[in-house]
């Protein structure tokens, strides 16, 4: 039976997910359906120097293990992740210089370096503090030397299911000044003593345009943007407005300007269409379905058009797919507050205007309804004129005024026909007209 309620509940989420995708998100809708998806990846290399001591004693000693963080993203839900090369290059293949300052720190005196024992790990943090283990997958170094580059790029594969994942977007259809949105873990929040623990898992977004296109030295395309970024960013996706995922943040830059500064606003950033190419052959499905996905979308769709009762269960799900979730526990809370204390209704000027403006057509047009049904045999001077010139039968005029008036006023239509209104109510009246004739009466 509860297989078959979560079942059934996964597939109104998928429906209520497909309906929110058709309509526009606002961009802070957007960008919290992207901030699940990344994680931070941490890149550390522990060691175990063995030393020769004089007097024959061998030493083994652990230094504190090499260490590095940058940003990665889940492309799929199935445990593809995608990240810098650079970020998981010196777990991936240590370099030379590493070993040496493994042994550098656990030098004593008196002792030489024997051996040099280096364990290589890669970890994935998901900003509810659970620690996976990766492994690469596919990988493609910067270009020796150089600064940045197009294939800065690696996949990592992790043992995980429904997952929270980013959809690829077209980077060739950016254009100068379009907004774009940097998703990571910036050291400097990292390592900020003001911050507790979950809060530093949560991933950063700063905001920024397109300002332009290069190259690398390599011929690669890269696209140059203004929004901040801080070391720790690296390999964090850069998003637009929809929440899709339009390029990779590669090395940031940090260069120091005339005055001795830090110069940001100079960062750049690998083209989505370079991470397509990249995952070809790797038999990743840039298309699978995440239930995860389904049923925080619902819940943001529904949060944010007010229907937080119908919002409940589709958080409930998203918390039980990938429990602790900061923004899921956020806005849950938020959501069961609208539920228990909802906001006042507030006074509906605009269905009052409408309705007001509805009523005063319609009085409107009863007023000129009854003036139409009133007049709606009316004949103009003119056109009685008309028709006593123009018709081959004149048309008998009839005089309908009271005894009264008739008598005293001096007016008089020539060959007209009085008659009382008593007498025509009446059917008194004997009139000599033919049935072929036009009548037309004249009253006060």
């Amino acid at each position: 039976m509860r297989s078959m309620r979560r079942a059934l509940l996964a597939g109104l989420l998928a429906l209520a997910s497909t309906t929110a995708d058709a309509a526009e998100v606002s961009v802070q809708e957007a960008l919290l359906r992207a901030k699940p998806a990344v994680a931070l990846v941490v890149s550390e290399v522990s060691s175990e120097v063995h030393l020769k001591c004089a007097g024959g004693g061998d030493v083994r000693v652990t230094p504190p293990a090499f260490r590095e963080t940058g940003t990665g993203w889940f492309i799929n839900p199935s445990g593809s992740v995608i990240t810098n090369a650079h970020v998981v290059s010196p777990a991936f293949r240590p370099p030379e210089w590493l070993r040496t300052q493994q042994a550098q720190k656990a030098a004593r005196p008196g002792c030489r370096v024997a051996d040099v024992k280096l364990d290589p790990s890669i970890s994935v943090i998901l900003s509810n503090g659970v620690r996976l283990s990766a492994t690469v997958a596919k990988y493609s170094p910067p270009v020796a030397g150089e600064e940045m580059s197009g294939q800065d790029l690696a996949l990592l594969r992790l043992e995980a299911a429904d997952m929270p994942a980013l959809a690829l977007g077209d980077s060739n259809a950016l254009q100068i000044g379009d907004r774009v949105h940097i998703l990571g873990f910036p050291g400097i929040v990292l390592t900020h003593e003001l911050l507790n623990a979950s809060a530093k898992m949560e991933a950063s977004v700063t905001n920024g345009a397109v300002s332009g296109f290069k190259q690398d030295r390599a011929g690669q395309p890269v696209i140059q943007t203004d929004a901040p970024a801080a070391w720790g960013n690296s390999g964090g996706p850069v998003v637009d407005d929809a929440g899709r995922v339009v390029g990779v943040l590669t090395f940031v830059t940090l260069a120091a300007g005339a005055e001795g500064g830090i110069v940001q606003g100079f960062n750049f950033v690998i083209p989505s269409q370079a991470v397509r190419a990249f995952l070809e052959g790797t038999g990743v499905k840039l298309d699978e379905p995440s239930r995860f996905n389904q049923a925080w979308q619902a819940a943001l769709s529904d949060f944010f058009s007010g229907n937080h009762r119908r919002a409940e269960p589709a958080f409930a799900e998203a918390n039980r797919l990938l429990p602790e979730m900061p923004d899921v526990k956020r806005l849950s809370a938020e959501n069961a507050d609208k539920i228990k204390n909802p906001p006042p209704v507030p006074f509906p000027w605009t269905l009052v205007a409408t309705g007001m403006i509805a009523v005063s057509l319609g009085a409107y047009g009863g007023l000129l309804g009854l003036r139409w049904k009133r007049n709606r045999f009316r004949i103009r001077p003119s056109e009685v004129m008309k028709l006593i010139e123009t018709s081959p039968h004149q048309p008998v005029i009839l005089d309908v005024r009271e005894a009264t008036t008739y008598a005293r006023s001096p007016l008089r239509i020539p060959n007209s026909l009085h008659v009382t209104p008593q007498a025509l109510e009446s059917g008194s009246a004997r009139l000599p007209v033919e049935p072929d004739r036009t009548v037309v009466a004249y009253c006060t």
